[in-house]
């Protein structure tokens, strides 16, 4: 049933690119494992071994936090529709934020960036295809608003002072290093 792959290839690549949603996964050496929905809107595939994700402001910053301890990450993506599959990317991924050199031209990767907190970009080691046979079917509904409007509302210095409330620890206190230099 499970394959492993040393790479993306083009079927699977357009597989990611076809899905609603993926999900990442993310453990610090010691505290809670954080697993999060994201849109795949805000996910690029840029080579057989590499992805960017472009992190929006949240209520947490879970991601960012674990990356700094502990580089490790998973991205799954499941067929909700069509033929089952279950699709994950393992790999060592880094946080990329506003102030450092890289931040330019990785974001030039998306369109809609209002709200970026950070791009993470994986280096994936292993691909993995499982069945998916369990996964059960949906129909897509549509995109929600509120994320874009709320980022919209609170406007530039608002998500600046958010940062600093909410976003400048983990649950379990560890820095993000959403504001370091």
């Amino acid at each position: 049933m499970g394959k492993k792959y040393p790479e993306i290839d083009e079927k699977q690549q357009a597989f990611i690119e076809r899905q609603k949603i993926f999900f990442v996964a993310t453990a610090p050496s010691g505290g809670r494992i954080n697993l999060s929905p994201k849109d795949t809107a805000s996910l690029r595939v840029l080579g057989k071994n590499r992805v960017l994700w472009l992190n929006l402001t949240g209520s947490g910053n879970e991601t960012a936090a674990h990356l700094l301890e502990d580089d490790r990450m998973t991205l799954m993506f499941c067929a909700f529709e069509g033929p089952p599959k279950i699709l994950r990317l393992y790999g060592h991924a880094r946080s990329i934020h506003p102030r450092d050199d890289a931040w330019n031209e990785l974001l030039s990767h998306f369109s809609a960036t209002a709200g970026a907190r950070q791009l993470i970009e994986m280096d994936v080691d292993l691909v993995h295809t499982s069945c998916g046979f369990g996964v059960p079917l949906f129909d897509f509904a549509g995109e929600r608003d509120e994320l874009r409007n709320w980022i919209e509302k609170k406007g530039e210095a608002g998500i600046a002072r958010y940062w600093e409330e909410r976003n400048a620890v983990s649950l379990d206190g560890k820095p993000t290093g959403i504001f370091d230099q």
